[in-house]
């Protein structure tokens, strides 16, 4: 049967695939316009298989708080052209969008839900994604904070974004937290949520360093205490100075605005690392 331009438009607005890739489906089914958004489905699952070995290390690490929650999602492709894309970047943003409508705790719990109400899941879209970009497509984080306050920062190109919680509503002073977490890396909010097997193994290599600096071995283990606490202040979030103001702790910065305010928690993803 005869395929019309209108037919293959409308295929294409639903699927976002090729306009001869649409022809082609419409004219395999017939005409028949859900058995062509399923052929299309299928030629997405089969590019991706031969992808699948792909490194998806590209993409968009993308941020949004709704004042009370922040969700923090990395969606991948394989190369930096795709992830400049105006509709990679409108499909990422709409899986933020079902994990702030949703509320999933882990990638594959996404996964398996609803896109959009369009009969597919999330990691069916994706596969079609695959399919319609030609590259792979894959989501790698995700993550949420919940908070009295969540601020959610991207950093410019969205390769790096961070949440963070606060015990007060100041969206200013959590913006500019939220930027020193970008930039700074912490690996926890203060020296009392740091991991113990983190600790054991700051200690244990302090203790050595002194040994083989020729220290007493009965203070070794004072010394290496020390590098510890040198270690908190570089590494945890409210021990950091302030890049702003290297003159006080990120905790004086808050505590200087409002005496209650405080970080409760904080994300972080980054594509560089």
């Amino acid at each position: 049967m005869a395929i019309t331009a209108k037919e293959v438009n409308e295929l294409r607005k639903k699927t976002g695939a090729g306009m001869m890739d649409c022809k082609k489906a419409l004219v395999e089914a017939d005409g028949d316009m859900n058995e062509a958004v399923d052929l299309l489905r299928k030629q997405g699952q089969k590019i991706a298989a031969k992808r699948g070995d792909r490194d998806a290390t590209e993409g968009l690490v993308i941020a949004k708080s709704t004042g009370a929650k922040g969700v923090l999602v990395c969606v991948n492709c394989e190369t930096d052209f795709v992830a400049k894309n105006e509709d990679f970047s409108v499909f990422a943003n709409s899986i933020v969008d079902i994990v702030i409508a949703n509320g999933p705790s882990t990638v594959d719990e996404l996964k398996s839900l609803s896109y959009s109400g369009n009969g597919m899941t999330v990691g069916e879209k994706i596969t079609e994604q695959s399919g319609v970009i030609g590259e792979k497509i894959d989501i790698s984080g995700l993550e949420t904070v919940e908070a009295a306050k969540v601020v959610a920062y991207n950093h410019p190109g969205n390769q790096i974004a961070t949440i963070v919680g606060l015990t007060a509503d100041n969206e200013d002073e959590g913006k500019q937290v939220a930027m020193q977490i970008a930039a700074m890396n912490p690996i926890s909010v203060d020296e009392t949520t740091v991991p113990q097997d983190v600790i054991d193994r700051e200690l244990s290599v302090g203790r050595e360093l002194a040994i083989q600096e020729g220290k007493p071995e009965e203070m070794a283990d004072k010394i290496a205490q020390g590098r510890l606490k040198k270690f908190y202040k570089e590494t945890t979030l409210l021990n950091q100075m302030f890049v702003r103001d290297n003159k006080k702790t990120v905790k004086q910065f808050l505590a200087d605005t409002n005496p209650d305010l405080t970080v409760t928690d904080f994300k972080r993803i980054s594509l560089s690392i």
